[in-house]
């Protein structure tokens, strides 16, 4: 007998740190296909600009606004995201509930929130379990005192198929 997998509000494994707040829905234990989780992303939270040369990755939007990206820019370059453009003349848009940012393998993507609210969104990733175990890892490097390590998490990234395009950043108001 085959049974599904309900996980009612409030429900799932949790992490937290001082840059976010993921809540495990669906694992590499539940799904051959994707690992799904609620995530919140408090107010000045970059992920950054970033590319997965395999993972596939999908947003959905439930609170609050993101400023996002999912394009291959004009030029790749370092700094903010927010400047970049596409040769189809997209720019980084405003995401707000109910807007879904699916992003295949290859595709450059980011996140941020600008705003002076916390910002909640579905994230699911496929193949699961690659970022569950790179949110336990990052989560442990976000919580040190002191500076944000850049190199650790430029480490971190490229063990889980992450190509770091622009930094992380958060602390910031």
């Amino acid at each position: 007998m085959v049974s599904g997998l309900l996980v009612p509000p409030g429900h799932g494994r949790s992490l937290r740190s001082a840059a976010q707040d993921v809540t495990f829905k669906v694992t590499g234990e539940h799904s051959r296909v994707a690992s799904s989780f609620e995530v919140v992303v408090p107010p000045g939270f970059d992920v950054g600009a970033h590319v997965h040369a395999h993972s596939e990755e999908l947003f959905y939007v439930l609170e609050g606004e993101l400023e996002v990206l999912a394009f291959e820019p004009r030029v790749r370059t370092g700094g903010d995201w927010r400047d970049w453009d596409c040769r189809d003349g997209r720019r980084p848009v405003r995401a707000e509930p109910g807007t879904v940012i699916a992003v295949p393998p290859g595709c450059p993507h980011a996140f941020a929130n600008r705003s002076d609210t916390p910002a909640r969104m579905f994230f699911q990733a496929s193949p699961p379990p690659d970022h569950e175990r790179y949110f336990e890892e990052l989560f442990a490097i976000l919580d040190d005192p002191g500076p944000l390590d850049h190199a650790a998490i430029a480490a971190l990234r490229l063990r889980y198929d992450i190509e770091q395009l622009t930094p992380m950043r958060h602390r910031e108001p």
